[in-house]
Formats: structure tokens, sequence, C-alpha cells
């Protein structure tokens, strides 16, 4: 007997994702203040959760469709797959199993700030103990060599990318969805992303923007995750990381680690052992990406 259709992973295009969804599932949560301009959905279908992201404009299609680009070539335990995409009447949208976790910062239209706060994911992730932080930014360096590997660079890394499980003490990457082939000249005015994690090179027209803007990225992730404050007074970290993270954010690229796997041999050398997140499938009962 041949298998159902999936609603979610069988389906090549819909009129309406909103309505869609509504008449093949439930969905328990939308996501509509975005800063991406994205629209997003928590939805129960067949059985599963799922989070289901969508786009109308010009802009975030195309981030969406780097995204599907970014996840045929890089799969990794870190990294939250995408399953499958969706055309619809107004634009696209992509099927990702859903995470337990919460990012450590949430931007919104509506909403800025909030780190500080002593409840907020940020903070509370900034006081754990350090081995589990090691653990965590281990995870986000080993993502990376994947992504270097498959021939790509980070775009808008910042810490709204950062799902973190406080429960499984687990990290995980999401909403890659600007990483693109590298490398690549810069033909705007600025690259998307936070300011606080952006290498000088991605606000330059005509700019290279290659590996060395990543090991960029990462090191300014190194720095703002093991700090115990955005003010970056409060390193929780040894003076050889410290170093690590100032070689990798110097403003010149050809004073940086030169590769990904350079900067993640440098920071475990600083570092010492470190436990690793098991690689095991993700999530344990998701089907293979169609």
């Amino acid at each position: 007997m041949e298998p159902h259709p999936h609603p979610l992973l069988d389906v090549a295009h819909v009129a309406e994702l909103d309505t869609y969804l509504a008449d093949t599932g439930t969905v328990f949560h939308t996501f509509a203040d975005q800063d991406s301009g994205c629209v997003s959905y928590g939805v129960l279908s067949a059985g599963q959760r799922w989070f289901v992201k969508s786009a109308s404009k010009p802009p975030a299609v195309a981030s969406l469709r780097r995204a599907v680009s970014l996840h045929q070539h890089v799969a990794h335990p870190a990294v939250t797959p995408l399953l499958h995409s969706i055309t619809t009447d107004d634009g696209q949208a992509v099927v990702h199993p859903w995470v337990e976790g919460e990012v450590l910062y949430h931007p919104t239209t509506s909403h800025r700030g909030g780190r500080a706060d002593p409840g907020s994911p940020m903070a509370r992730f900034r006081a754990l103990p350090l081995p589990e932080i090691h653990a965590a930014l281990d995870s986000i360096l080993d993502a990376h060599l994947a992504v270097e590997a498959a021939g790509f660079v980070a775009v808008d890394l910042y810490d709204g990318c950062m799902l973190y499980d406080f429960d499984e003490r687990r990290m995980r990457l999401c909403d890659l969805d600007e990483y693109r082939p590298g490398p690549f000249t810069l033909d705007a005015g600025r690259l998307p992303g936070s300011r606080r994690y952006m290498a000088p090179e991605e606000f330059v027209r005509g700019s290279v923007i290659d590996i060395r803007t990543t090991v960029f990225n990462l090191g300014r992730t190194l720095r703002l995750l093991l700090d115990a404050g955005d003010e970056e007074i409060q390193w929780r970290g040894t003076p050889g990381q410290l170093a690590v993270t100032r070689q990798a954010t110097e403003s010149d690229p050809r004073n940086r680690h030169p590769s990904v796997h350079a900067l993640a041999e440098a920071w475990r050398t600083a570092t010492g052992p470190t436990p690793r997140t098991p690689a095991r499938p993700f999530p344990d009962e998701a089907p293979e990406p169609r």
C-alpha cells in the first residue's frame, strides 16, 4: 500500500500558506513580528511538530532560497536541518523540524534589547558553568567547519541564530538564511547583520567577503558569549582564549586566522579538552531531507 502523502513534506505548491497549514494541521504558534520580513509558524501536522517559515517580499524570498542552497550542501548535528521547500502564490516557504530551546536574542520589529535582563536567554546562558559554555561554543565552531568545507561563508551570524536548549545543555544554529557561497564581492552598501558581530569589510561596497570574514564573525561570537555582560568588561575566559579572539577580529583580514579550521585549532588549544555534543540524528524521528 502506498503511504499517504505528507502534508508538509510531499507538497510542492500551495496558494495561501496560512490557510493550508490551518486546514492540514494545528498552528500552535505564529511568529509575525520578525525583522527579517518573514512570517513563521509552529505547526502540529502528521503527529509531529514543525517550524514553517514563509516569505512574500522579494528580499526575504531570496533569503529563503539561499537557505535551501545552503542546506543542500551543509549538514551538521548543530545545524537545524531544512527538510523541504514549498512555493506559494506570493513567495516561498521552508520546513524545518521543531526544535526545543530558546534563541539567545530575539529581535522583532517592535522590540530591541533585553540581553542584560537576568531572565533573558542570553543572561542565563552567560551564567552557565564554563564547561557548558565551552561545549556550546565548540558546537558553533564545529558547525562552521562544515560550512567552510562546503565552500560557504557566514552572513548575518549573530545571537539570534543561536538556539540553546537549557534542559539538554545543547547549542544548535538556526536561521542561517543569508549564508552564501564564497568568496564574493559585496555589491551593496553593507551586508545584513548585527554590528556587534560584523567585520569591517561587511560595510564596504566592493570588498571581498571570504572565509576570513567568517573568522571575524566567529571571533566576535566567542568574545561575546564568554563574557558576563554586553559591555565586554567581564571576560570569563583565559588570557590565551582572549588572545585568540583578538587575532580573529583584527580589522585587517590578512592578520586574522586564515580559516575556520585554524581558528578552531587555536581556540581548542587555548581552551583544552572540551566535552563534545554527541553527533546523533536531528531530531531522532526526522525523515530524510527531500
